[in-house]
């Protein structure tokens, strides 16, 4: 799959015009065609503090993603770069490189605020890039992740009076990594040496207070430790003095600071090998056509003004998703009795197996190939239309049988009907003569293989058709007597009525399959749909535990911190998200009660 990126360079995925956001048709046909799984890293900070080098770097190339050499935002909007990913088999390395945050010449943040709401949504990897250490500046500067959740909904419909918090995020936010640029300070704490991941750790500790100052300096690393519960710190020296930075694109390694060459390969070395793959509520994997479904809808709730809703996204993408679904069920029941049925059956049983078993698998691929699927719509739709092409099998079938008899027929007893044209049997003991020949030619139409289901309905009618010719034989036979002629009436009439009453009772039996075959066809939906819904059970409790598992050591850590006031809120969204979990188990039971 890797083969069918031709990607040489990025190119805009979301046009930033006038403050308006469009996504950009040529990008999203590119991420149609990538059916491998993604993942997604996207880059975001201060405008000049040399993102796009780190993304080319990611590319495996110097030069890429637009790096300017002057003040003002270089790089509009959020730009894509789809490369082979160099670590993953079979999955594919999505970067997104954003434009600079805080360029004064957009006037407001308005446009900011969208564009790192947008990266938070679109990534599995979220990096943010910044210039110095981490000071209250620094802090400040990345006011962004406070109004995130202003900017985005995780749920369509939250229940009445009830916020939504940041458990209803962490499920699907990306890990954090935060790089800090020409950093030059030694790595300490009160004369301790430390890691860059201690650093970013010391530099989120809360402060004691309740005043406002304190709020504000607290608001941003809660926001940070709350929404990303994964949080990783790169620093990195300065590569080169001022005079070539604006060359940097341009120089080779060996004319760059060495310790900044392996930070850099340290960074390149993480993200590929930690990354992970974008997945969504309920371990959905994501490949291309799904992030451009969802780069759409995003870009549409934004520009109508609604905010971006990770709940309506996922239902958005799932109808789309699961009406394929249905159609590549079709597709493969439709090859599977292609090659096996051969019409007419021998049997309607036959043909029911063969039905049931491709039934089968055409349920298995849409299991395979759906979710979300919000009160089974899409199942039952399935469900309805083999339900339709069982049928139409069975008419053709019907029709087949038919067809084949009737031809049998034809070659069998023309030469009978010609020879009681031509008088042969018009004689005394031709009656005898004719019942005989009668007899031979319903062996040899019964010894016929592969006529089908319709083999007795149709010899009977044929042979009633002809009763007149029967009747006239017998009565023209002058050696039989009277009393003779009557008995060999009423022994056709026997004959007639058993012939019939047999076909009844196949039609009976027929029915009576069919009705068992309805049954069947329920059990094995209602079979895979247990099961399915046994792992998207099993999926989402996993993903709470982990939530709630970040829940528990954040508040180990506040209360650790001595942070009473933000701990206690913490503990009322354990208690909250330990219902939910509570909830949804017994959601789970109910509904497997009513199936």
């Amino acid at each position: 799959m890797a083969a069918e990126i031709h990607m040489t360079g990025p190119m805009c995925l979301i046009e930033n015009t006038n403050g308006e956001l469009v996504a950009n048709p040529q990008a999203l046909k590119i991420l149609s065609a990538i059916t491998q799984p993604v993942v997604v890293v996207a880059i975001v900070g201060l405008y000049r503090t040399g993102k796009s080098y780190l993304m080319n770097k990611l590319a495996g190339k110097n030069m890429g993603f637009s790096m300017g050499s002057t003040v003002e935002s270089h790089t509009k909007g959020i730009w894509i770069w789809c490369v082979p990913h160099p670590k993953k088999p079979e999955h594919t390395l999505v970067l997104l490189d954003t434009e600079g945050l805080g360029d004064v010449k957009k006037g407001d943040n308005q446009n900011d605020s969208w564009i790192f709401a947008l990266a938070v949504l679109l990534s599995s990897t979220f990096v943010y890039n910044s210039m110095g250490t981490i000071n209250q500046q620094a802090m400040d500067q990345l006011h962004y992740v406070t109004e995130l959740t202003h900017r985005i909904r995780s749920k369509s419909s939250p229940d009445e009076n009830e916020n939504e918090d940041s458990a209803d995020f962490v499920s699907f936010f990306p890990d954090f990594v935060w790089t800090l640029r020409d950093f030059s300070l030694d790595l300490e704490a009160d004369g301790q040496p430390l890691t860059a991941d201690e650093y970013l750790e010391y530099s989120l500790k809360l402060t004691q207070g309740t005043s406002e100052k304190d709020k504000n300096f607290n608001l941003p690393r809660l926001c940070i430790r709350k929404f990303f519960p994964k949080k990783k710190c790169f620093v990195f020296d300065r590569p080169v003095d001022c005079k070539k930075l604006a060359q940097l694109e341009k120089l080779h390694d060996e004319e760059l600071d060495p310790e900044f060459v392996q930070q850099v390969a340290d960074f390149c070395s993480y993200i590929f090998s930690n990354s992970k793959t974008k997945t969504l509520s309920g371990g959905i994997k994501v490949n291309g056509p799904r992030l451009e479904s969802l780069v759409l809808t995003y870009i549409d709730a934004i520009s109508s003004g609604d905010l971006p809703c990770m709940e309506n996204a996922i239902l958005a993408l799932a109808q789309k998703e699961n009406s394929v679904a249905v159609q590549k069920a079709i597709a493969h029941y439709d090859q599977q009795m292609g090659q096996k049925v051969q019409l007419p059956t021998e049997t309607l049983q036959e043909l029911l197996d063969m039905h049931r078993d491709s039934e089968r698998e055409a349920t298995e691929v849409f299991m395979k190939n759906s979710f979300k699927d919000v009160d089974h719509l899409f199942q039952k739709k399935l469900a309805l239309q083999l339900e339709k092409k069982r049928d139409d099998f069975c008419k053709q079938n019907q029709e087949a049988s038919s067809d084949r008899c009737s031809a049998l027929l034809q070659d069998i007893f023309s030469p009978l009907e010609e020879e009681v044209k031509m008088g042969i049997y018009s004689k005394p003991g031709g009656y005898c003569l004719f019942i005989q020949k009668l007899q031979d030619l319903k062996k040899k139409y019964h010894e016929e293989p592969r006529k089908g289901i319709q083999a007795e309905e149709i010899l009977q009618t044929y042979l009633k058709s002809k009763e007149s010719v029967t009747d006239a034989i017998l009565q023209t036979d002058q050696i039989l007597t009277k009393k003779e002629k009557e008995i060999e009436v009423e022994h056709v009439k026997a004959e007639s009525a058993q012939a019939s009453a047999k076909m009844v009772e196949e039609m009976q039996i027929k029915y009576q399959q069919m009705m068992e075959e309805k049954e069947k066809s329920y059990q094995e939906h209602v079979k895979q749909l247990m099961e399915k819904i046994e792992r998207e059970r099993a999926q989402l409790l996993e993903e709470q535990e982990r939530t709630l598992t970040s829940k528990l050591q954040e508040q180990a850590q506040l209360l650790k911190e001595r942070c009473q006031g933000e701990s206690t809120q913490l503990q009322n969204e354990i208690q909250k998200l330990q219902k939910t979990l509570k909830k949804k188990t017994k959601r789970y039971i109910s509904h497997k009660l009513k199936i």
